[in-house]
């Protein structure tokens, strides 16, 4: 794949990294000092955003009228979504986005979703704690948000989010049903950002050729 990477963080660069050591090509690269806009994408396959909330609308719109497919891991800039489907959808070009592309996690979404239809209309009371490092520009993150929608829309009540900042954590996401007799929690622990990049890597090679808008759960199932 000939991929051009938005966002030159540390998701960007260890993306860039991996894409390398498995034999794919980086076109360009945007950052700060060469913002997405000013790229020529012609030459790319693909287009990977792990950019920061104030860029990703941008970078995204600007991949997907260059006529690229874009995958994005970018979280906090959400409430413009439904302006990139829409522009996805005239342009009829591929988009696909996930607040995490950890294989591992969106193992968890599933595990996540069974385990509130178990419990709800049961005596426990839902909590969902994250931690990432003191760099991450959101809180909540994007992933504890989808967690928690998840459970609020089977739950039908509002789960509470408390957000840590650490140190490098890369993420740690913990799920609890509390009850006054015992305790129930499932926890998905990142031991590094490999799996992030690696998911990104997964999701960019599925969706060339595609049309449409589409999640992680696309490339798992399909």
């Amino acid at each position: 794949m000939k991929i051009a990477i938005l966002g030159n963080g540390r998701m960007g660069k260890r993306i860039s990294e991996l894409a390398i050591q498995k034999g794919h090509t980086i076109v360009c690269n945007s950052s700060s000092e060469k913002p997405a806009s000013t790229l020529n994408l012609s030459t790319a396959d693909l287009a990977i955003d792990f950019s920061t909330p104030t860029t990703a609308f941008e970078n995204i719109s600007h991949a997907i009228n260059s006529g690229i497919p874009v995958v994005s891991g970018t979280t906090g800039w959400l409430k413009n979504l439904a302006e990139i489907e829409d522009l996805c959808k005239a342009e009829k070009g591929a988009f696909l986005y996930s607040s995490n592309f950890s294989l591992g996690m969106n193992i968890l979404f599933e595990i996540n979703k069974t385990l509130a239809k178990l419990m709800k209309n049961q005596n426990y009371e839902s909590s969902l704690n994250e931690i990432h490092h003191t760099k991450k520009l959101d809180s909540p993150s994007g992933t504890a948000k989808t967690l928690g929608k998840q459970m609020d829309n089977i739950l039908a009540n509002s789960t509470p989010i408390t957000a840590e900042r650490i140190g490098d954590v890369p993420g740690t996401h913990i799920i609890k049903y509390t009850s006054t007799v015992d305790e129930i929690e499932i926890k998905h622990t990142a031991k590094n950002r490999d799996g992030f990049a690696i998911g990104a890597l997964i999701a960019g090679k599925w969706i060339i050729g595609k049309q449409g808008i589409f999640s992680m759960q696309d490339v798992l199932t399909q």
